[in-house]
């Protein structure tokens, strides 16, 4: 629970305190004045008025001891709530930390495949080039599956309009063929994962 709620809910629970404590002292104050004037009245009745006047202040007394009891329970419960926010964080931050270890593990054991491709193409003694060649292009292909698998995507660019939240022109070129701000060429290319941008596409635009 933010902090401000817990100050404002003691203040408050002050107030009302401060609020009966003046009553109290209000009504003993007034028993006072009573008990002086008494003297004047007839004592069933002077006795009367005292007797109702402690009466009222002891009532009033057992209101306050009612609300700091009530104070001291909500005292108790914000930090039951406190204590629970602070456990809920905690977990929720392991849960965080072991979500992303699965998502690492998954993705190493993805690339493993690649790894070894990688290490038998290094090994291999050949003096052929084309067949070489061939195994890379086969490697890539493979590594290209596996970045797709997690959700790797390529941003379109070239013959694409302009957009500055998947783009980032670098230079500007004429083209008379093609309307002001076209992506005339992709410099580099820029991915995103599961739809959010981790690199925006370097591009050439149209600027008649």
């Amino acid at each position: 629970m933010p902090s401000f709620i817990k100050d404002e809910m003691k203040k408050k629970d002050e107030q009302k305190l401060e609020e009966m404590q003046q009553e109290i002292d209000e009504a003993e104050a007034a028993q006072e004045d009573a008990a002086e004037g008494s003297e004047e009245e007839a004592p069933e009745e002077a006795a009367a008025a005292d007797a109702a006047m402690q009466e009222e202040i002891e009532a009033l007394k057992g209101q306050v001891d009612g609300l700091n009891k009530d104070l001291q329970e909500k005292k108790d419960r914000l930090l039951r709530l406190q204590a629970d926010f602070d456990n809920f964080r905690r977990r929720s931050a392991k849960e965080r930390e072991e979500i992303s270890a699965v998502v690492t593990q998954n993705f190493c054991k993805d690339m493993l495949p690649l790894l070894d491709n990688f290490e038998r193409a290094m090994a291999a003694e050949t003096k052929d080039v084309e067949a070489f060649q061939k195994g890379v292009e086969m490697i890539f292909t493979q590594f290209q599956e596996i970045l797709k698998k997690n959700g790797l995507e390529h941003i379109e660019a070239v013959g694409q309009k302009f957009d500055p939240n998947f783009h980032q022109a670098v230079m500007r070129v004429e083209d008379p063929e093609k309307e002001d701000d076209t992506v005339a060429q992709e410099l580099q290319k820029g991915y995103m994962v599961k739809g959010r941008v981790i690199r925006p596409s370097m591009v050439q635009v149209v600027s008649n």
